[in-house]
């Protein structure tokens, strides 16, 4: 058995600068096959940076309060949820999740991931503009070891680090 805190749980923020509180719970309290994060959110504040999948794994989020805004699919269908709502993304769906420039409010929300506490780098492609084809593209998405996003171009190989 293990217990935290929220409060006890160490900040670690996306590489990308995208937020500035994300605690890992699932860290803090050693869970083997489900990912718990915590996040606080501000008005342009994003859970993850892009539109991505995870092709091995599940993911729900669950808004506390305030009102976050998903992109889902290739198509970036918007849905808002809202305080007390979830919303839950199938393995291999394409998502990305913010709260909008011109909310009132903050957002605190959970998101949780399974099967799995840890990602699978090898399982998780993202969305971007290619910079070599020119063209929205899948990327295969990694962290290198100076704890940076380094994105390749599925068609192309073309790979770079924001």
């Amino acid at each position: 058995m293990r217990k935290a805190a929220i409060d006890d749980v160490d900040v670690v923020t996306n590489p990308m600068g995208v937020h500035d509180v994300r605690k890992p719970v699932s860290r803090a309290i050693g869970t083997e096959h489900v990912a718990m994060n915590y996040f606080e959110l501000a008005p342009g504040d994003e859970f993850s940076g892009g539109l991505h999948t995870h092709r091995d794994q599940e993911e729900v989020f669950y808004v506390l309060s305030g009102t976050a805004t998903f992109e889902v699919g290739r198509d970036r269908e918007r849905v808002d949820v809202g305080a007390g709502e979830l919303i839950r993304f199938a393995p291999g769906e394409f998502q990305s999740g913010f709260v909008r420039e011109d909310a009132d409010e903050d957002v605190a929300a959970w998101a949780f991931g399974a099967p799995g506490a840890r990602h699978d780098w090898d399982q998780i492609e993202s969305l971007i503009e290619c910079r070599e084809c020119g063209e929205e593209r899948t990327h295969a998405t990694e962290l290198t070891d100076e704890g940076r996003f380094r994105f390749t171009c599925n068609d192309c190989g073309t790979s770079f680090s924001p």
